[in-house]
């Protein structure tokens, strides 16, 4: 007898492309949470796996290249992906086989979060892997979203403040990308509201013109920050993945991850900096009574 159970039913389908945390707060880990809480279909290719827990990472070890191309073809070949969210890429090597694959299946949408450096100061990533996702993965992405770190290091220079965020997001644009996210979080934490610039390219009248705006959000007063930038990558590829324009799907990504740093705000997960609560549609309610409190 046949199940009367519908077959067609269709969700946003997203693929992550990044490390593991053992800890749970950010990379893979993070994205899947964060698809999920968003109503997506997520799916995952480890490039690297990570010795790590709120103090910092202890030890990287990178997957096989074959092993991660052997991720991406079983994935794609059959399930495939409405969009693809690309994360910690630990070597120039991996950069390339990842932009392959991409191209070789015609993925046309990918958010790409340059992840370089951990919370923490580790390096997951150097100058040759740097300069690799800048050749192979910046002409391929759809968007782009690095923090002040990551853009300090992919241009070559610091970025101070606001001011400088217009003319490197251009500069960014220019190498490739349809679309780049700089994201203000990293400036001095005394900044109590945050900016993030978006720039992108778009086609009016058949001609192609460039746009940008300017995100303005309050700093939430936790160090329970572990895992942000896989999740505001996750949360935009999950929007996008779902019909959202560009713009709100930034949006709606902005808020999601502030929601969860306000909800995270009383969390006790190990010793360090914690991870925002990915989950806070479904708030434990003993932590809603201690937020009460304040």
């Amino acid at each position: 007898m046949k199940s009367s159970l519908p077959t067609s039913v269709q969700i946003p389908k997203v693929l992550t492309i990044a490390g593991s945390d053992s800890g749970g707060g950010a990379g893979i880990q993070a994205d899947l949470k964060t698809i999920a809480a968003l109503g997506g279909y997520g799916m995952s290719v480890i490039t690297a796996i990570t010795a790590q827990n709120t103090l910092g990472v202890t030890r990287i070890q990178d997957i096989d290249l074959d092993v991660i191309e052997a991720q991406i073809d079983a994935v794609l070949l059959d399930i495939g992906a409405d969009i693809v969210k690309i994360g910690m890429l630990a070597s120039p090597e991996i950069v390339a086989v990842v932009a392959k694959a991409l191209r070789r299946h015609g993925i046309k949408r990918i958010v790409l979060d340059p992840v370089l450096r951990a919370t923490s100061g580790a390096s997951l990533g150097g100058d040759d892997t740097a300069q690799a996702i800048l050749t192979e993965l910046f002409p391929i992405a759809s968007l782009v979203t690095p923090n002040l770190d990551e853009a300090a290091l992919l241009l070559g220079r610091e970025l101070k403040g606001p001011d400088d965020f217009k003319l490197a997001a251009q500069e960014l644009l220019d190498l490739g990308p349809q679309a780049v996210l700089i994201k203000g979080g990293h400036l001095d934490a005394t900044h109590t509201q945050i900016t993030d610039f978006l720039m992108w390219r778009s086609l009016e009248d058949g001609l192609e013109v460039v746009q940008s705006k300017t995100f303005k959000h309050y700093r939430v007063n936790t160090a329970n920050t572990h895992g942000t930038g896989c999740t505001l990558a996750s949360a935009i590829a999950t929007y996008l993945a779902d019909g959202h324009d560009l713009t709100h799907a930034v949006a709606k990504a902005i808020a999601y991850v502030e929601a969860g740093l306000e909800a995270g705000r009383f969390l006790s997960i190990g010793e360090g900096p914690g991870p925002l609560w990915h989950m806070h549609d479904f708030y434990p309610t003993a932590l809603l009574e201690e937020k009460d409190k304040y």
